[in-house]
């Protein structure tokens, strides 16, 4: 195709202003939209002095100086356990667990689910340890294991401490 004297002389447009522009409108437009969205959404925060006299003010109205977690009374902390696992066999397993009873707690009982639990653990090996569906498989072991021993009467198990070498 040949150039004609007409292409000459049609300037071209320069559009990389245009398309910056249009960036920075469309962000201002994206974070002005977020924050109101954020502000319209969550709740304004307190702030640090406000809910430090909250709760001094909470601590003198029950009589205690300092607030503590309350205590469980059916929750009883077992021994805790380290056993080798069943492969490979030099590796150790470290558990601390707690039982939540649905009534007073039983030490006796504790003792016996705390001894299934050690034969437990001696039969697993390292892989089905590793990761957090290993973990969380393990936990659902253990609540079955202590339900099932304790004929219903321990409601859940608590994992303290939980450490593989």
């Amino acid at each position: 195709m040949a150039i004609t004297a007409e292409d000459e002389t049609v300037p071209k447009k320069n559009t990389l202003i245009p398309m910056v522009g249009a960036v920075v409108l469309l962000s201002l437009v994206g974070g002005g939209g977020g924050w109101l969205t954020g502000k319209l959404i969550a709740p304004a925060p307190k702030p640090a002095e406000a809910a430090a006299s909250t709760h001094a003010a909470e601590g003198e109205k029950s009589g205690e100086g300092e607030k503590t977690a309350p205590a469980v009374s059916n929750l009883l902390e077992l021994t805790p356990i380290l056993t080798n696992i069943g492969y490979p066999a030099e590796n150790l397993i470290r558990l601390q667990v707690g039982l939540v009873f649905d009534g007073p707690p039983d030490p006796a009982l504790a003792e016996t689910v705390n001894q299934n639990i050690v034969a437990y653990l001696r039969t697993l090996s390292l892989q089905q340890l590793q990761g957090p569906r290993g973990f969380t498989y393990l936990k659902g072991d253990l609540e079955e294991i202590a339900s099932l021993r304790s004929q219903g009467r321990v409601t859940k198990v608590l994992i303290r401490t939980f450490v593989v070498e």
